[in-house]
């Protein structure tokens, strides 16, 4: 019996014989015709058979994680080198039950999906409430595309989750304050809203690793006034006079030893100069204006590389902090010059060990507890 590979040269010396055979002034043009559709037709059955079986061939740790989730291989194996943002809805299920069985390894989990992710396009302002809520018409999740805040929700989520349905409702809980669906009850700040309603996903570190070295900054969020002026939308909220800290870039090399894959970063920008104007929407000299996560590579050097994970433009790209840091400073002189916001430093938060167990502490048996805008529970399928 031949191979797929033998039949694939078989097939294409077969079809070179026809072609020499069609030189042959005694053959009328009818069988010539013929004897190359038919040469052409093996060769083409060939690859398309040596392309199937290729694709089911998975590892056997694949192979088993795929019985474990009762998969089909032939289900699971294009979606292996297929990148994340290219899937489908079903796919997505289908590779959640895949990596939950693959990877026990919550950090490595969230390693793989941010890696598989790596050239996702940017997009700013993609999700909203809809079809809950009108006041920001966009959709409750996004695939395709990703902006920062959007690229680690999702990763974490999925991480966390073993399917679609599981995905979704960890995604809103993560967005939300105790997972009520709102435009007035989504995480909007990230210092003062993200982190804090997030506690049992993540844990500020970053008074523990800077020590005496970080910065204390202050801020007045005045979110009524926020959510009137970018969603027209009428609410009574407290000001809230926030106080946080960060780590200063300059002392990066405090924390860099101690971060884990999977860590939370929060990139502080500002102005150093505590008498300029306060920013109108953080109201502070000081604030979070972007996120990643913490992953490891390899220097040149072939030691261990600290490395951040994050959606910018034009596309999610996994870089070393250092770099990072290196790029945000090259026109320090300019930005400053023009009393415009710089990179100030960092906040790190220690992705929990067991979050799924956390929550189930605040949300109960319902754990993830997700309710509607007007009440409700929603429901994902």
């Amino acid at each position: 019996m031949y191979g797929s590979t033998e039949l694939s040269v078989l097939a294409t010396q077969l079809l070179a014989n026809a072609r020499a055979c069609c030189k042959d002034a005694a053959m009328n043009a009818t069988s010539k015709r013929r004897l190359l559709v038919y040469a052409a037709f093996l060769v083409s059955s060939a690859i398309n058979h040596d392309d199937c079986l290729g694709a089911a061939q998975l590892t056997p740790k694949q192979a088993a994680a795929a019985e474990q989730a009762k998969l089909p291989a032939e289900q699971l194996a294009p979606l292996l080198d297929k990148p994340l943002y290219e899937f489908t809805e079903a796919e997505v299920d289908v590779y959640l039950q895949f990596l939950q069985a693959y990877e026990p390894d919550l950090r490595r989990r969230i390693v793989h999906l941010a890696r598989k992710n790596i050239g996702q396009p940017y997009d700013l302002y993609l999700l909203g409430e809809m079809p809950f809520e009108h006041y920001d018409p966009q959709p409750i999740y996004c695939l395709s595309r990703s902006d920062c805040v959007v690229y680690s929700e999702h990763t974490y989520a999925m991480a966390l989750g073993h399917d679609w349905p599981s995905f979704m409702r960890l995604l809103q809980r993560i967005r939300y304050r105790d997972g009520q669906i709102g435009v007035a009850t989504r995480n909007h700040y990230t210092e003062a809203d993200w982190n804090p309603s997030n506690r049992w996903l993540v844990e500020d570190i970053t008074a523990k690793l800077g020590g005496d070295k970080i910065v204390k900054f202050r801020q007045r969020i005045d979110r009524a006034k926020f959510l009137k002026n970018r969603y027209k939308l009428q609410v009574e909220v407290p000001i809230e006079e926030h106080e946080d800290a960060y780590l200063p870039v300059e002392f990066i090399a405090l924390a860099t030893p101690h971060l884990k894959e999977g860590d939370f970063v929060n990139v502080v920008r500002g102005r150093r100069d505590p008498n300029a104007a306060k920013n109108s929407t953080f109201g502070g000299s000081a604030w979070v204006g972007h996120v990643g996560m913490i992953v490891f590579g390899t220097a040149d050097s072939g030691e261990r590389q600290v490395n951040l994970i994050h959606s910018a433009r034009p596309k999610v790209r996994e870089q070393a902090i250092d770099e990072y840091i290196d790029q945000s400073l090259e026109n320090l002189a300019e930005l400053e010059a023009a009393g415009k916001p710089r990179l100030l430093g960092f906040k790190f938060l220690r992705l929990q060990a067991d979050p799924l167990a956390n929550l189930e502490k605040i949300d109960g048996q319902d754990s993830p507890r997700v309710t509607l805008p007007k009440g409700g529970r929603a429901v994902f399928r």
